[in-house]
């Protein structure tokens, strides 16, 4: 564990080494000019597996190779291959108990199987609740009710999200705070382990933490890794609020009484009586190799060891037009942004003296499609967890200018949160908590592939609250959030020259100054001891003495 005492004798350690008299600052105008050339129509909305991506790979490793840094993969390669399978859902039909859901409006539906067509024949429909087995909080939603051939029915986020106080639930899954079995990734899975056909979540903006326009960004299109670990339901989606509370009421149910017993530890699947879901869909889908890239600068005496920077490269490419007919969602700031950043640090380590330690920068494809770029990684690192130091991973910053505090995702996961504080404070500004834990933004990012695998991991995500500006306070910051959320994963997340990168350019360096810290010591980050993520790295400590 490191102490919050010692942090700030560690942050001066590249000093002592003669390793940083004092570092350039990241430069806002440098951030601006990557993201202009990433987020730009010639790149094609950045979707793996189209031209954007052959343009986007091919630039990145130009800003490397003119950084100085080296090829980061095997045997010299400046990319790992992450082979994906593309599905497209065509026009088809889709039904309720007879009644017909029109995709995109009532019903949001996508598949990962390599199929022709995705047809589910009047499979009987069962709620199941929030779908939940965790033994070690003693909650089991299944109750062992057989879901083979049927689809199951989701609510979204934890058990205890909408508990009042006095429910028994309340606090059993950390109250506001999502767990990953809230998260939609879990439940697809969690639903194909136990045989369905079909998994459907009822969408409310509060419990996904994001509006039904969010839901629909993908158009129909998914992608999946080419071999998956573990099977996949034939359709995967979402039903719209009101959509859904109309399905339930034509089962005799009343949805808002049905989500009241689900907060109970004895709740116990319900059918949904009725003609069963049906739909037939024309499938699209292509195979491609899409690539992660990656750049290394080696150690001098503890190569071995790795720190290791990261950010998403991909967007959303391509998609339906929007009200001004945009038709490319360019994903400016998510994640070209993150992108951008950590070519910076890439820039500014590659100016300094060589470290001890080997510094890693990763950039991931997929992370839109389910985090596939990182996890295929994490599932055949070439660097391995057990000395692999800490992941510092950027995705999503703030463009309203500078900010009094830094928000933190994860409060409370590990001592990499001292070192944020210490050097937060060293910029004369705060480290504050997530706002909206409901969100589950520690589950979202890439820095989570190598995380459940034990590397003590540091996310900066500026939507998970309203920064404190210097400007307009936190008044001011939530009026950027809300307008950014508008456009999270929309043809209008672009550039502009209007944005303000002083703050984001401070949260980076926040990320070059831990980094260089660790990658100058010798020091190995601890998870807290209530972490879910601690006793995955203590298997592997004998192989860090």
């Amino acid at each position: 564990m490191i102490r919050p005492a010692a942090i700030a004798s560690l942050l001066s350690l590249p000093l002592l080494l003669g390793a940083a008299a004092p570092a350039d600052p990241i430069s806002p105008e440098r951030l601006s000019a990557d993201v202009k050339v990433l987020a730009s129509d010639d790149f094609g909305g950045r979707a793996p597996g189209t031209p954007g991506e052959v343009k986007t790979i091919d630039w990145l490793i130009a800003q490397f190779k003119a950084a100085g840094l080296q090829p980061g993969g095997r045997a010299g390669s400046w990319t790992q291959d992450v082979p994906l399978i593309r599905t497209q859902l065509g026009t088809g039909t889709v039904s309720a108990n007879g009644v017909a859901l029109v995709q995109g409006r009532d019903v949001y539906l996508s598949t990962v199987r390599p199929v022709t067509r995705a047809q589910v024949a009047a499979a009987p429909m069962v709620f199941v609740g929030y779908g939940v087995s965790a033994p070690e909080r003693g909650w089991d939603d299944f109750k062992g009710v057989d879901l083979k051939g049927k689809v199951a029915v989701f609510l979204v986020n934890d058990p205890d999200f909408d508990a009042v106080a006095g429910e028994p639930v309340a606090g059993k899954f950390g109250n506001r705070r999502m767990t990953y079995y809230g998260r939609w990734t879990y439940k697809f899975e969690e639903a194909a382990r136990r045989g369905a056909i079909a998994a459907l979540i009822v969408h409310d903006t509060p419990g996904a933490g994001y509006g039904w326009n969010t839901v629909t960004a993908p158009a129909g299109e998914n992608y999946d890794v080419a071999k998956p670990p573990a099977p996949r339901v034939m359709l995967q989606g979402w039903l719209e609020g009101a959509a859904a509370t109309r399905m339930f009421t034509a089962a005799g149910l009343d949805l808002a009484q049905q989500r009241v017993a689900a907060r109970r530890a004895d709740f116990r699947p319900v059918p949904l009586a009725g003609a069963g879901f049906a739909a037939d869909l024309p499938v699209t889908f292509t195979r491609a190799t899409s690539r992660n890239v990656l750049a290394k600068l080696p150690g001098t005496t503890r190569a071995d060891e790795v720190v290791m920077y990261g950010a998403h490269w991909d967007a959303y490419g391509e998609g339906a037009p929007d009200a001004q007919g945009r038709r490319i969602r360019p994903g400016a700031n998510d994640d070209a942004l993150g992108t951008a950043g950590v070519l910076a640090i890439a820039r500014a380590a590659a100016k300094a003296p060589r470290t001890p330690r080997t510094q890693v920068f990763a950039l991931w494809t997929g992370e839109e499609r389910g985090l596939l770029g990182s996890e295929t990684y994490a599932a055949d690192p070439i660097y391995p967890a057990a000395k692999t130091v800490a992941n510092l991973t950027l995705d999503i910053l703030q463009t309203a200018g500078p900010a009094r505090d830094v928000m933190l995702v994860g409060d409370g996961q590990n001592a990499l949160e001292d070192m944020l504080a210490t050097a937060a404070t060293a910029q004369g500004r705060t480290v504050t908590p997530e706002a909206l834990p409901e969100r589950g933004l520690f589950y979202r990012a890439d820095h989570f592939s190598v995380a459940r695998r034990g590397v003590p991991t540091l996310l900066l995500m500026a939507i998970s609250g309203a920064p404190d500006l210097v400007t307009g306070g936190r008044t001011a910051g939530q009026a950027w959030l809300d307008g950014y959320m508008r456009c999270y994963h929309q043809a209008c997340d672009a550039w502009s020259a209007d944005w303000d990168l002083r703050g984001a350019a401070a949260d980076v360096d926040l990320l070059r100054s831990i980094g260089a810290t660790l990658a100058n010591g010798t020091m190995w980050p601890e998870w807290r001891d209530t972490s879910e993520f601690k006793a995955i790295r203590a298997k592997t400590a004998a192989e860090r003495r």
